[in-house]
């Protein structure tokens, strides 16, 4: 692809300019991208003449930067105008690319994936988490033992990413590695945005994931019943290690908190509301929205309960939290203990209370939206879909429980 160009030298000071000195830049424009690299000479800024793009002077220094930075303008239209006539792929990256000698370089898969996941660890507590290094960490170890598997090779080019080749990973995904539809796609959307960054940085022409799209299948959100959360609530026969995360699973019924929230939660985040009473105020892990809870009684209880705990005396939190692994193993016991035939995970009390403790007590689903920290109704409203198939089989229920008592009337009636 040809386009015009343009070329333009400008100062910038960088970090390691201490000399009062400024770093010249040279930026090569085509069809209105850009491409910027150092020249690596320093000149006075005041001696600058933005206007004529050259030093100002006569001096033999002066007019030997000048022809240099001619040379630099020459040597990149000729680059240029050789693409052209042999009508080869145009590009700003790809011109500063062959002037630089880099031009040639093959850009492999899981280099590319490697060198991504390094600059995420390098960033962490700066906009990414620890999970999210995680994902990325699997999503690379996932598209690694695909690539033996399927070529016998430790990486492949870049270039040989195609939309095949994406289809296929979902596919070993899902039957060699035997993930669900929707972890399986995670993965690849992971991926994708390695893909994304290769593109941007022209690494390669085209975008293999144009025509693929992530196709997210509904699961069913799964939460206790009432029964099943007074069960459990009343409980008292627990091994102190297991009336913890009991207690911790029964707080999160009652707040709506996700397991990393919870964790994160300090006294300073329960203020007085509008109300008069105590409210959790804390902006979500995950999205960073808002939530904006008020303690219920069960809630309140619990932390009472642990007030005088050394975790929450000595500043680390409102509750003794355990791992997120210890939970949910000693979660399994707690339901087996108390009869409960569901996988008790952190996360399902959250569930439990968008949907037994507050939708279906008659909770506004926008009220329950804010009180979860949710960016969209659209994701509160697939609860109130589970209790919409909730509600039809109870009423599937009554209509035979009415079918019975008239088919007793009727007996009855018969025999009288």
């Amino acid at each position: 692809m040809s386009g015009t160009i343009n070329i333009l030298f400008y100062p910038k000071k960088r970090k390691s300019d201490t000399d009062g000195k400024v770093t010249i830049y040279c930026r090569v424009t085509v069809n209105l991208k850009r491409a910027e690299f150092s020249l690596r000479r320093t000149v006075e800024e005041q001696r600058w003449d933005s206007r004529g793009a050259k030093l100002r002077g006569s001096s033999i220094e002066v007019s030997n930067l000048n022809r240099f930075l001619d040379n630099v303008k020459n040597r990149l239209f000729e680059i240029y105008d050789d693409r052209l006539k042999a009508r080869l792929h145009i590009s700003a990256t790809i011109i500063k690319n062959i002037y630089l000698g880099k031009e040639g370089k093959e850009y492999m898969v899981l280099e590319v994936f490697q060198e991504h996941n390094e600059e995420i660890e390098g960033l962490l507590g700066k906009g990414f988490t620890k999970g999210t290094l995680q994902r990325y960490k699997a999503a690379y170890k996932h598209v690694s033992d695909y690539i033996s598997h399927k070529y016998q090779q430790k990486d492949i080019p870049l270039r040989s990413v195609d939309h095949k080749f994406i289809t296929n990973l979902e596919y070993y995904l899902k039957s060699v590695k035997g993930l669900e539809h929707n972890t399986s796609i995670k993965y690849i959307v992971n991926f994708k945005k390695i893909i994304r960054i290769a593109y941007a940085n022209e690494w390669i022409t085209k975008d293999p994931f144009f025509h693929w799209k992530a196709s997210w299948k509904t699961k069913e959100k799964r939460y206790l019943t009432q029964t099943e959360l007074d069960t459990l609530q009343n409980k008292e026969s627990f091994l102190p290690r297991l009336e913890l995360v009991r207690d911790i699973f029964v707080f999160c019924c009652y707040t709506g908190l996700a397991y990393s929230d919870v964790k994160l939660l300090k006294f300073e985040n329960i203020v007085i509301g509008i109300n008069g009473g105590q409210w959790i105020k804390m902006p979500r892990k995950k999205t960073k929205a808002m939530s904006s809870i008020p303690l219920l009684p069960a809630a309140e209880k619990i932390i009472e309960k642990y007030s005088q705990h050394p975790y929450v005396l000595n500043g680390k939190g409102v509750l003794p939290v355990l791992t997120n692994q210890k939970s949910n193993a000693y979660l399994k016991e707690i339901a087996d203990v108390c009869g409960i035939h569901k996988n008790l995970t952190t996360h399902l009390a959250r569930h439990t209370f968008a949907t037994t403790v507050t939708l279906s007590k008659g909770v506004s689903i926008a009220t329950v939206s804010k009180m979860l920290g949710h960016r969209s109704l659209k994701t509160t409203q697939i609860y109130a879909k589970v209790l919409d198939s909730k509600i039809g089989d109870e009423m599937n229920l009554l209509k035979e429980r009415l079918a019975q008592e008239e088919k007793d009337l009727a007996t009855s009636k018969n025999n009288d």
